[in-house]
Parts: structure tokens; C-alpha cells; sequence
């Protein structure tokens, strides 16, 4: 049992397989200036987590707590923090990709990164939102500029992403084309999207075409051939921040736009989505919630590629 100075938290020492995750115990941070404790009530599991996991990416070497999406009840505030006060409901996504630490009891957030959950969802939902859905937003609004009756292609649109960046581009007033397995076509109509393409059966180059905005979640081959699929002006904007120069370059052969990002950390982009939220425009949905202490068992359901929408870590 943690004690009033220490936490409950899944760490590693070693990098590799789910079963690297152990449960510890762990001392309990204090805010600084500028900081809110968040008592963490879920926190939600997305691919970059079992990524740093397996070869920690951004983060080197362990020990470390993954973890970024966050919903949870203030504890206790820093100096200077106006916003929060303890017992406020919140949520957001930790600075990606520094401020990890969310699958734990406690985590710091700097005041910016947070805003006040919404009442017509519980922490569980609010805690499968931040990362995909500011994600989503940061690319297809920030970046992409999307506006009304414009037509998007969304990759892998019934993962954690593509289905919020589905219904983020409905609610935006645009024409919603979807890849996805045939299995997850109902699904995808259920969220929106106008038109689904079976990308086993077929190859969305020949079926997809004059599009304004294509939002690419699995990069590779797929960032340089969707930009085939634009209209002269269009934008490819690839949420896998490294890969080959093909792709920029071909988007200069054809006339089209190319952009990588990863996402950032923002408290306007997340009232935005809770706007999105409290009008009933946007809900995650849920593959599956675990307790912290099976947080191997979630990342390895993950690792599948199997689910649809987002896994989350529930916290007593």
C-alpha cells in the first residue's frame, strides 16, 4: 500500500516486452511553481507508450513511468497556479514527449496542459481523449487548415486517432473517406465517416481521388502514396514525425503540400475538444480498461493492432 509520501506505479528497469512492466512503489512528487499534483483517477494507453516500452524512443534508457494521458481530481497546487484548485476534475495530455509519468497514483502536469473535464463524460472517457484527440486536432485543424465541405482521408480511422480525427473533421463540416477493415465499416459509419474503403481488398490510390486533406497515421509507404490522392494545393500531414525524404520530395514533384508533427501539449487545443465534448460531438470509444497493476496485460492487447479505439488504465 503507497503511504501519504509515496505512490503506486508501473515502471521499468530494462526495455522489452510487456513483461518488462512492474508494479513499485515510488515517492509521491510535489508541485512546483506552475504545477498542479493530480491525483490520477485513469489514464489512457496509447502506441507510443508500448514504443518507448520496447526501445524508448525519446526517452532513452529506463527506469521511467509511461504514461500521458491523464484524467484525474487535483490534490494540490504549486505556487502561483490560478487556474485549478484541489478537487477540481481535469484532463489533459502531459508535454509529449518529456512529461510522461500518468500510469501512477500521481502525476505532475504544468498547469497549461490541463483543463477542466467535462461533466457528461467520466474520467475513464476522459482519459482515452488527449493525446489521440489533440493529435487529431493539431494536425487536421492547425496544420491542415480544414474547412467546411472540404473532402479528408483518414487512415486507420477506427484506431485511437482516426476515430476521433473522424469525428473531428465532421464536426468541421468536411466529407469523411475511412480505411479500415470491412469488420469496422459499421463502425465507422456509426461515428460518421461518409465513405469506408476495405484496405485488404482495396488499394484506396484507385478509389480515393481529389481530395483536400489526407491524414496519415501508419507512414511509410503509405505517407508517399497519399499524396497521390490530392487535389493540386492538397495537404498530407504524417503524424510519424521521422521517415524518408521520398516523401517530401514527391510532394514537390506533384504540387501538393507534406508535413510531419508530432503533437504538443496545449490548453486551448484540449478546451477545444471539450467544447467538442459537452456538445455530444465527440466520445472516445472504448477497447478495453484495466487496472493499473495489469498495465502489461493493456500494452500487449495494444501491440495486437487489433483494437478499436483506445485502451485505458483505471486507477482506485
Amino acid at each position: 500500500m503507497s503511504s501519504e509520501n509515496t505512490m503506486r506505479a508501473i515502471s521499468q528497469d530494462v526495455l522489452g516486452g510487456p513483461e518488462v512492466l512492474k508494479e513499485m512503489e515510488l515517492a509521491r512528487p510535489q508541485p512546483r511553481a506552475n504545477e498542479v499534483l493530480v491525483r490520477v483517477r485513469a489514464a489512457g494507453v496509447n502506441p507510443t507508450d508500448w514504443k518507448h516500452r520496447a526501445f524508448g524512443a525519446f526517452l532513452g534508457q529506463p527506469p521511467f513511468v509511461l504514461g500521458w494521458d491523464v484524467s484525474g481530481v487535483v490534490e494540490a497546487v504549486g505556487v502561483g497556479v490560478a487556474t485549478f484548485r484541489p478537487g477540481d476534475e481535469v484532463f489533459g495530455m502531459l508535454p509529449y514527449p518529456y512529461g510522461h509519468g500518468s500510469h501512477a497514483e500521481y502525476v505532475i502536469a504544468p498547469v497549461r496542459a490541463l483543463t477542466h473535464k467535462p461533466s457528461v463524460i467520466d474520467h475513464t472517457q476522459a482519459a482515452a481523449l488527449p493525446l489521440v484527440s489533440l493529435t487529431a486536432w493539431q494536425a487536421l485543424v492547425e496544420n491542415a487548415d480544414l474547412q467546411p465541405g472540404q473532402r479528408v482521408l483518414i487512415h486507420a480511422a477506427a484506431g485511437g486517432v482516426g476515430h476521433v480525427a473522424a469525428q473531428i473533421a465532421k464536426a468541421r463540416g468536411a466529407y469523411v473517406i475511412g480505411t479500415a477493415s470491412a469488420g469496422k465499416h459499421d463502425f465507422l459509419r456509426g461515428i460518421g465517416v461518409d465513405e469506408a474503403i476495405d484496405y485488404r481488398e482495396t488499394d484506396f490510390v484507385d478509389a480515393v481521388k481529389d481530395v483536400d486533406v489526407v491524414l496519415d497515421t501508419l507512414g511509410d509507404e503509405t505517407s508517399v502514396r497519399s499524396l497521390r490522392v490530392l487535389r493540386p494545393g492538397g495537404i498530407v500531414v504524417s503524424i510519424l514525425p521521422v521517415g524518408s525524404e521520398e516523401f517530401l520530395e514527391e510532394a514537390e514533384r506533384l504540387g501538393v503540400r507534406a508535413l510531419r508533427m508530432l503533437v504538443d501539449a496545449d490548453r486551448a487545443g484540449m478546451r477545444a475538444i471539450a467544447d467538442l465534448v459537452e456538445q455530444g460531438r465527440l466520445r472516445p470509444t472504448i477497447a478495453g480498461t484495466f487496472p493499473l497493476a495489469d498495465a502489461a496485460e493493456a500494452h500487449a492487447l495494444g501491440e495486437t493492432g487489433r483494437t478499436t479505439g483506445k485502451l485505458v488504465l483505471t486507477v482506485d
